[in-house]
């Protein structure tokens, strides 16, 4: 007699900036999504495959849900909200340290009508005081809204064996979904841009970081073996595009010198890494442009 085995589908939500994807990338114990201290970094649906014996759990990280009337800011609102009906499970998340703030009910409302069960995920335990983070479980637990509260620290660790539990608890038998090798979905050419995306998201300041777009135009392998990719940079405006270019180049070479680095680590070889730097104006509130970037709501 075989032991049975469970596979389902989690998403997971909340509002911008308190540790989806840091979570994501902790569960898989491998890098799929960028992680930025900026807001909003997360822009399209990212799928993660968590392998356990007899179980596989399929993770979608989404991009935060706010409020906003930006075109690209909507899409990546409706990539989060799209999910909510075909998962077995939702985690919603929040920040211990910021407790339940307006962006937080926002998050809640989204899904008002939605019959999916909920775990709410509180991250960022190691950032307070116990007696503060019992205040928040209690009042989160007067709502409810979720089948249970998980408290857990995503970025030192603690808590996950625990939440792997408890998302198994909630799926169903089902059948292996993806090949044991396969960690994620995602087309190799969208992670290597948004691994230059995050360099500049933590290299660059002001408007610069969320004006961005990185496209990989080409990827191949060279007769010495040396794998070179070619990549663009789109910038809304002049002023940025010297921004990202830098006095003499600097900037760019930092961020390319930064990219290459991962890069050469993930693919285990030598990467020659060509960046180019263009200006589409107002690329972010462009729909054919936005799709055209790779951020439709239904990407993957």
């Amino acid at each position: 007699m075989t032991d049975t085995f469970k596979s389902g589908y989690a998403s997971i939500v909340g509002r911008p900036n308190v540790g989806k994807s840091t979570l994501l990338n902790r569960l898989l114990m491998q890098k799929v999504a960028v992680t930025s201290r900026r807001p909003q970094t997360t822009r399209n649906k990212i799928t993660g495959v968590l392998h356990l014996p007899n179980a596989q759990i399929i993770l979608v990280d989404t991009p935060g849900i706010h409020q906003s009337e930006r075109t690209l800011n909507e899409m990546m609102v409706r990539a989060s909200v799209s999910t909510f009906s075909d998962v077995d499970l939702i985690l919603v998340m929040l920040s211990a340290d910021a407790g339940f703030c307006d962006d937080d009910e926002f998050v809640l409302n989204s899904m008002k009508q939605v019959k999916t069960k909920k775990v709410l995920v509180i991250n960022k335990i190691d950032l307070v005081e116990k007696p503060i983070l019992l205040s928040l479980m209690n009042e989160m637990n007067q709502k409810s809204l979720f089948e249970e509260i998980i408290p857990i620290s995503a970025l030192k660790e603690d808590g996950l064996d625990q939440l792997k539990s408890l998302i198994l608890s909630y799926l169903p038998e089902g059948p292996e979904y993806f090949p044991k090798d396969m960690v994620t979905d995602c087309p190799e050419t969208f992670l290597f841009g948004e691994i230059i995306r995050e360099k500049i998201l933590n290299l660059t300041r002001f408007e610069v970081p969320h004006s961005v777009a990185v496209v990989v135009e080409d990827m191949h392998e060279q007769e010495n073996g040396v794998v070179q990719i070619d990549a663009t940079i789109f910038a809304e405006k002049d002023s940025q595009k010297k921004i990202l270019i830098g006095e003499g180049g600097n900037m760019l070479k930092n961020i390319g010198r930064q990219a290459r680095q991962e890069l050469e680590k993930r693919l285990g070889a030598k990467i020659f890494l060509k960046l180019f730097v263009k200006v589409k104006a107002n690329w972010r509130d462009q729909s054919r442009a936005i799709k055209e970037f790779g951020y439709t709501h239904d990407s993957f």
